[in-house]
């Protein structure tokens, strides 16, 4: 195919671990970034953001959508990939500093546009948006479901291979991901807390290591997980416990954990969304208790995304 001048791009949101798939499970929710990239070959850059977040995200290089984009350009087009100028424009509906995959989504955006500007096709060049998506985010689970919709199993390897991955991923790291169908009878409510949080410092909270009980706990919950997701939603109670990172968060957001314990105490299946402070529940019909106090949060009922990231050439 040709190379393009303009592309139009729609990237989902995603929420991540479910529960106890801490890095390795996500899914990709019907709430969507539009962005817009137009290229020029005379120099400059405009950059234009609205919705979620365009208070404060920054205007230039620095955007995480043109850092992406950068990437992708020497990647995809080497030194005369990149071209002079780029026009930006980002509607935002998933929003920042929640848990539901803002920053995967952008760099999903990223990479995808300046993939098929460069005259590639995106369906083609699978692995490698997400070894540039993934690495940009140290993990893959949020940014496969951005790329291929659905549910997804992600993991990482060490393995060093000749071509190209290496520069993708960084060093010998390499991002692997499987995407599975949602079983139909598994509908997501997001509950969006009204205060932000930061990756970097919920996962400062961490230990470095934890008892084995709960390590095993958490392994069989996550095994456990797949199958609920995919064939059996009668098991996601059990299935989205977690004592391998979300009882390490509380300080971060006591609010939202006391959201998640109220829910299950009622029999709903719900989690942490990422890495906070946003509450997923995954309910058979879309419900949640009438009573149960969701003060502070905002009920969005969200289908599942079945697509991943959508891409018009204009």
């Amino acid at each position: 195919m040709g190379r393009p001048t303009r592309v139009r791009l729609r990237v989902p949101g995603s929420t991540a671990n479910l529960g106890p798939g801490f890095d390795c499970l996500g899914m990709a929710l019907g709430l969507y970034d539009e962005i817009d990239v137009e290229v020029y070959d005379t120099p400059g850059l405009f950059v234009d953001v609205a919705g979620e977040g365009a208070r404060f995200v920054p205007r230039d290089e620095r955007h995480l959508v043109m850092r992406a984009m950068r990437q992708a350009f020497e990647v995809f087009g080497g030194a005369d990939g990149a071209p002079q100028g780029v026009r930006l424009r980002c509607t935002n509906a998933v929003p920042h500093s929640r848990g539901l995959g803002s920053s995967a989504a952008a760099a999903v955006a990223g990479v995808t546009a300046a993939a098929v500007l460069t005259g590639r096709e995106a369906g083609l060049e699978r692995d490698a948006l997400l070894q540039l998506s993934a690495g940009m985010e140290g993990h893959a689970d949020n940014a496969a479901a951005s790329l291929f919709g659905g549910f997804v199993v992600a993991w990482e390897t060490s393995e060093r291979t000749a071509g190209g991955t290496a520069i993708y991923a960084g060093g010998g790291r390499r991002f692997h991901a499987e995407r599975l169908d949602v079983h139909p009878d598994v509908h997501p409510v997001a509950f969006v807390a009204g205060v932000e949080s930061s990756t970097k410092t919920t996962r400062g909270l961490l230990p470095d290591q934890v008892p084995l009980p709960d390590a095993a706990f958490t392994g069989s919950r996550c095994a456990l997980a797949v199958l609920a997701m995919t064939r059996r939603p009668d098991l996601l109670l059990a299935a989205t416990e977690d004592r391998l990172h979300q009882p390490y968060r509380r300080p971060a957001y006591p609010a939202s954990l006391r959201l998640v314990e109220k829910l299950r105490e009622r029999g709903v299946p719900a989690a942490i969304s990422g890495a906070g402070p946003t509450v997923l529940a995954l309910t058979s019909d879309g419900e949640v208790p009438a009573d149960v106090d969701t003060e502070g949060f905002t009920v969005l009922p969200l289908p599942v995304d079945t697509e991943g990231v959508r891409v018009e050439i204009l």
